[in-house]
């Protein structure tokens, strides 16, 4: 299948998927997975039966669609929402309730955590709606379930969980109140007539969709996303997008590590007190670190241990964790500590691009980027995202080389694993 680029512009012109994205092999092990699950004799009749078989389309679209959210995932995001959206409804004087919308809302945990966080900030059910939207009706069954398993929560603070979910046998099933909040459709970004003749959203979600995309194709979904989202309203995106919506004439809301846009005419969004009620407030936005003045204590001797022991107990997945966890300084400062106890890694180099990335600093991404690169001249992350740093610059040749990089090595790792 390497040199039959068919289901390759299929996939492209169907849902926007960019090869280099995700990997040639990965697309390709999904046709040979779905042309022997079809039971057609090679590829040239699979294509035919894709061809006239909506069913097969989608089975195909599945295939190569692999969910991977959680409840409350990058915490700081949806105390953002909570500030904006308090400050939406002061602005509105209850003429009508918040419009949101998800998309992709994958299984769920992304528009039912919008709908927890709102909640838990006080905020009624009569003063917010919100959509989800997603192209695998697979997923979106699931999501109108509502019943999820130990791989939808993570982090360290899961008390939502017992605010809002009861114990089942296989899992934890989702409050009918919180359910009620969210309704669910199965649709395709790309499709002209999605949610036509809706009103436009004060917030939209959509998070970790643009990578996946050529940039062409970035640029049309942005338009069509610009378009369901009202002038005043804010986008929120994924960490790794930020540089393409500066491109494309966003700029951030303000508010730290919140993944948040609006446009550049929009003011800065001013704080708004929470509404006193008995729902618990939503947790603070990383407040600097104050020291309360304590009386004065004896000296006790302490044995300080050295910088390196202090170094060593960070791991890569404790940076992983932090960063997926939105807590931005801190997992720079523990690349930090990684590097002056390993010295050089590029993985380490990767975070620390992505962080400055999402930050804002794209001079700073780039260079880490390509340390990372110098290191491990084939890691696929940091090829993706550099691709994607050079795509919002402006530099359309040197991104689609990057892709084209990932994507053949991509192809050589399967080749090796199949020895």
């Amino acid at each position: 299948m390497e040199h039959d680029p068919r289901f390759f512009k299929y996939l492209r012109d169907r849902i926007g998927l960019d090869v280099a994205s995700v990997g040639a092999p990965m697309i390709e092990r999904a046709v040979r997975q779905r042309c022997a699950a079809s039971g057609a004799a090679d590829l040239n009749a699979y294509w035919g039966l894709l061809q006239l078989s909506g069913a097969e389309q989608q089975a195909l679209i599945e295939a190569v669609i692999v969910p991977e959210t959680w409840f409350m995932r990058y915490p700081e995001t949806f105390n953002a929402l909570v500030r904006v959206a308090q400050a939406r409804l002061v602005e509105l004087k209850a003429a009508r309730p918040l419009r949101i919308l998800s998309l992709p809302c994958s299984t769920g945990e992304e528009p039912y955590s919008i709908a927890m966080a709102l909640f838990d900030a006080g905020i009624s059910a009569a003063l917010f709606t919100i959509d989800g939207v997603d192209i695998s009706p697979i997923s979106v069954a699931k999501a109108q379930r509502g019943v999820y398993g130990r791989n939808s929560f993570r982090g360290t603070d899961l008390t939502f969980r017992d605010r809002h979910f009861d114990a089942v046998d296989d899992g934890y099933r989702l409050l009918e109140r919180v359910r009620h909040q969210v309704r669910l459709q199965v649709g395709n970004v790309l499709d002209p007539a999605l949610l036509k003749g809706e009103a436009p959203y004060d917030f939209v979600f959509c998070r970790n969709l643009l990578i996946y995309f050529d940039v062409d194709t970035q640029q049309r979904v942005f338009e069509v996303l610009k378009g369901f989202n009202d002038p005043d309203g804010a986008l929120f995106i994924g960490p790794a997008e930020g540089s393409l919506l500066a491109r494309l004439g966003m700029r951030p809301l303000g508010v730290a590590q919140s993944f948040a846009f609006v446009r550049a005419e929009v003011p800065p969004v001013e704080p708004v007190p929470t509404p006193t009620r008995a729902a618990p407030p939503p947790r603070p936005l990383a407040p600097p670190v104050r020291s309360r003045p304590s009386p004065p204590l004896p000296p006790v001797p302490q044995v300080k241990p050295p910088a390196a022991e202090k170094a060593v107990q960070v791991t890569l997945e404790q940076i992983a964790s932090l960063a997926n966890e939105g807590k931005r300084l801190e997992a720079m400062q523990a690349c930090d500590a990684y590097l002056k106890h390993h010295g050089p890694d590029a993985q380490a180099f990767y975070w620390l691009g992505l962080l400055n990335d999402v930050g804002g600093d794209a001079r700073k991404a780039q260079d880490f980027y390509r340390k990372a690169l110098y290191l491990q001249p084939q890691h696929p992350e940091a090829l993706a995202h550099l691709a994607m740093l050079l795509a919002a610059q402006g530099d359309s040749v040197g991104a689609r080389r990057l892709q084209e990089r990932a994507a053949r090595s991509e192809r050589t790792a399967d080749s090796e694993r199949k020895r």
